[in-house]
């Protein structure tokens, strides 16, 4: 039987395959998290052709910095060919929660920017309905409790500080709980409202291209149904 880490380890490395298509020198896209650090540690290890990467988060920096891949700033790419992150919980229809590691909010940003996003992650983090890990809102500080009210009143949930946490960013987390997802896009638009809250981490505007989930019996590769026919 295979460790958790060891299925973490076991997605990231197929992920180097997603990578074989791009043209030499592409710039990648890099997530934040336990399953992303065995994604840059095999990257450093394959010999791909690749030009640098766009991190999500400064721990994510400081680990490709120190293996030698150069990092860019997304203000120098037009688009990123690829992303490769993880995710706390993905749905069947490829939405995601994320921010379990407080960078929310970069994620979400090199989501958009990217062509392409594939999700690397163990089968635990596959469920039918979304919220049974509590949902990441990254808050301005001084609007932490007035968020959470709101938040409580929108979702129903229990708004939790994430205490000594501080993010990339200078912002605080806000983990709701007690959540059933049933509509994550209609959610995601409605929290996007909320003043003060800098993102939430419901990634269903812009969720995951392809899906690669590591089992007992190997790692799994699923495609969205929509990124598959606009290839």
């Amino acid at each position: 039987m295979m460790t958790p880490d060891g299925l973490k380890k076991a997605a990231a490395l197929a992920a180097l395959a997603e990578l074989e298509t791009l043209a030499p020198g592409s710039i990648v896209g890099v997530g934040t998290g336990s399953t992303v650090n065995h994604f840059i540690d095999a990257l450093a290890g394959s010999g791909a052709h690749i030009g640098g990467a766009v991190s999500s988060s400064e721990a994510s920096s400081q680990r490709l910095a120190a293996h030698g891949i150069p990092l860019v700033s997304l203000d120098e790419v037009d688009a990123l060919p690829i992303y490769v992150d993880g995710a706390d919980e993905i749905d069947h229809d490829f939405n995601m929660i994320k921010g379990g590691g407080a960078a929310l909010t970069r994620e979400k940003i090199l989501a958009a920017a990217a062509r392409r996003f594939v999700c690397i992650c163990d089968a635990s983090k596959r469920v039918t309905v979304l919220g049974r890990f509590p949902l990441p809102v990254e808050v301005i500080p001084m609007a932490r409790a007035q968020v959470a009210r709101t938040l409580a009143r929108l979702t129903g949930g229990d708004a939790r500080w994430r205490k000594g946490v501080v993010t990339d960013n200078g912002n605080h987390i806000l983990d709701v709980h007690g959540l059933a997802i049933a509509e994550p896009r209609t959610l995601e638009s409605e929290l996007n409202q909320i003043a003060g809250a800098v993102t939430n981490g419901l990634f269903a505007r812009r969720g995951a291209d392809v899906l690669l989930l590591a089992t007992e019996a190997g790692v799994q590769r699923h495609e969205r149904q929509s990124a598959a026919s606009s290839r």
